[in-house]
């Protein structure tokens, strides 16, 4: 889908977030950009959805640069329109894009019950709980049927049990759709959990130093899996490398393509 070639970014206060970034993604992948706060996962995150541009690499798409509603995003905050239901944030971008809202209603009832929140529809935020906001934004990045997802942090401000609940939900959603997603984390256990490739990232200015392919199918029971285990120590011990600089000999470097990985179907 996407190959990122020696990518920097530099801001005008100097900070330098990104150097010589390489990165590939294939459709239907499931990536976790992994690293410290700060090491720049959402500025990759940024110049991938197009909201940014890199000051030097490239950024070359393989059947051209996405249509509008192509890529949906989805912020570490739900970002919903306080005044309007869950029915009217989903809507929004069909909205802007000049849809009726009556032709757009069965593409925003099933958005909100992929997510599970059938019944729902006419609540405002205010009324939903902090996860429950989280899937109205999710399902708001779905309503546009997107070929790329791309989700910054989106789980971190929440508790353990809705974060867990909501990992497992996106996997189901992620299936059933068949987009690629990237998915940015600094949790080594969300990211063993949900990727089939795990790309660590070193401190600022960001590098991607390795990625770490996952054999782990996930369902209700993996993370009590001794698999599990050994991918979050695999992870652990090349993050500790990665923040250290240093390459691991036999490991993946990130952008040398090895195919696809594992699909949604599996």
């Amino acid at each position: 889908m996407l190959t990122i070639s020696h990518v920097g970014r530099r801001f005008p206060s100097g900070t330098e977030a990104l150097r010589d970034a390489s990165l590939y993604l294939a459709e239907r992948d499931f990536v976790a950009l992994l690293g410290p706060s700060g090491c720049g996962k959402s500025t990759l995150l940024r110049l991938i959805a197009g909201l940014d541009q890199p000051d030097s690499g490239t950024l070359r798409w393989q059947n051209g640069p996405p249509d509008r509603g192509d890529i949906g995003f989805v912020f570490q905050d739900a970002t919903l329109l306080p005044w309007a239901t869950a029915e009217e944030n989903v809507y929004l971008p069909l909205r802007l894009r000049g849809q009726f809202r009556d032709m757009a209603m069965p593409d925003v009832h099933a958005a909100l019950r992929r997510v599970g929140l059938q019944g729902f529809e006419s609540a405002r935020p205010r009324q939903l709980s902090g996860g429950m906001r989280m899937r109205v934004s999710i399902a708001r990045a779905l309503v546009t049927q997107p070929r790329l997802l791309l989700m910054d942090e989106p789980f971190a401000a929440l508790d353990e049990f809705s974060r867990h609940k909501l990992q497992t939900d996106l996997l189901e959603v992620w299936r059933q759709v068949g987009c690629t997603v990237v998915f940015v984390t600094h949790s080594i256990y969300e990211a063993a959990f949900l990727a089939r490739r795990i790309v660590l990232m070193t401190p600022r200015p960001g590098r991607i130093n390795r990625e770490i392919e996952s054999t782990v199918i996930p369902s209700a029971e993996t993370r009590l899996d001794p698999a599990y285990a050994e991918l979050v120590a695999r992870i652990t011990h090349g993050m500790e490398q990665a923040l250290a600089g240093e390459t691991l000999a036999g490991e993946t470097l990130a952008g040398e393509p090895l195919g696809h990985g594992a699909g949604p179907g599996t």
